[in-house]
């Protein structure tokens, strides 16, 4: 029972703290990702270097990550182009070149590990800046919407929401038993359908989209978000853990709360980008 309270007020104050911040404007939205990124490759970074002959350098990935959430930004609100990945570029070079100084165990294990603390955990952050800042070229501003990300957001919670409880009273048939043995294939039907209802509110309130361009979406989100938690899951069980960390009491570690998010992100981008030009 102390649990369930317990982690029902940090669930509650977890996504409040989210909401605020992609509502209120662009400073709080920025600050606020840019220390998850921070945090999520620490947490990354401290897991992979449990694995025997892995020593990965947890301080700079970090930096690396916020700093491309960050570059991202300035590159989406036409700041000063491709210019500002350059740091980053020198930063990825030098995590490189350091293994053959360092002299550690598995140098390729290093690199392997430091290459994905950035493609699948900071990259899909700062993809989220896509989502949300657009350069006005017309009027040479910065437009900020807050709703394309709030409802990836939204559409995740559902799903994992949704899916926990159908799959609670009705789940029989295992969707990924190998990897995630909870979860269940009416659970994963209960979850799309919550979801793809909560499309058709968004699109009532927004016209950024079409109906259909909604629905697509939330299809986009729940085939990916899914598939992102099944890839973290595959990670822990690989690591042989069962939570990412303890920094959201009851919850477990940022990753844990963000799975989804890193694969669902980036597929939603590409979903949008061929929506606009080609459809």
């Amino acid at each position: 029972m102390k649990n369930l309270i317990i982690r029902t007020i940090t669930g509650v104050l977890f996504v409040a703290i989210l909401l605020f911040c992609i509502l209120y404007g662009p400073w709080p939205f920025v600050l606020l990702f840019a220390v998850i990124t921070g945090l999520c490759v620490f947490e990354f970074a401290t897991l992979v270097n449990r694995t025997k002959g892995v020593a990965i350098n947890r301080l700079m990935s970090s930096m690396g990550g916020v700093y491309l959430f960050l570059a991202f930004m300035g590159f989406c609100t036409n700041a000063s182009g491709f210019i500002l990945f350059i740091p980053y570029l020198v930063l990825l070079i030098y995590l490189m070149v350091s293994e053959l100084y360092a002299k550690k165990e598995n140098p390729v294990n290093n690199w392997a590990y430091t290459m994905l603390s950035q493609m699948y955990v900071a990259l899909p952050f700062a993809l989220l800046n896509t989502l949300t800042f657009h350069y006005n070229k017309a009027e040479d501003a910065v437009d900020y919407n807050a709703i394309l990300p709030l409802s990836v957001f939204i559409f995740t919670w559902l799903n994992d929401t949704g899916a926990y409880c159908a799959g609670t009273l009705f789940g029989k048939h295992k969707l990924f038993e190998r990897i995630s043995p909870k979860k269940s294939w009416e659970g994963s039907v209960g979850g799309g359908a919550a979801t793809i209802a909560s499309s058709f509110v968004f699109a009532g309130f927004s016209s950024i989209l079409t109906t259909p361009g909604w629905v697509g979406l939330a299809l986009v989100v729940v085939l990916f978000g899914t598939w992102g938690d099944l890839t973290e899951s595959l990670f822990k069980r690989h690591l042989g853990i069962k939570d990412s960390g303890a920094i959201l009491p009851g919850h477990g570690g940022l990753l844990d709360r963000f799975d989804s998010i890193l694969i669902a992100v980036p597929a939603a981008v590409a979903y949008l980008f061929i929506l606009k030009n080609f459809i």
